[in-house]
């Protein structure tokens, strides 16, 4: 088993249509700058089940709604301040 955190952005029409392209972007730019592109697994998926409540971020087993590019700035350095 990785120790690795699993870290997913959904790739399904509404979402990148809601702006998740941005956000996608905006996390590889987040973990190449604070050097935590070994310690994720940082992957797509196409949908979620969540479409309504999307731009969908999940870390983990914790889903994260309407999300945008800052607000998962925002996510990440509080689930990785203690990495």
């Amino acid at each position: 088993m990785s120790d690795k955190k699993d870290v997913t952005i959904c790739l399904g029409s509404s979402c990148f249509s809601r702006g998740n392209g941005k956000t996608l972007q905006s996390v590889k730019e987040f973990f190449d700058k604070n050097n935590l592109t070994d310690l994720v697994f940082f992957h797509g998926e196409l949908c979620t089940g969540n479409c309504s409540v999307g731009p969908i971020l999940k870390i983990e087993d914790e889903v994260y709604k309407e999300v945008d590019a800052e607000g998962a700035i925002d996510i990440l350095k509080k689930v990785f301040e203690e990495v």
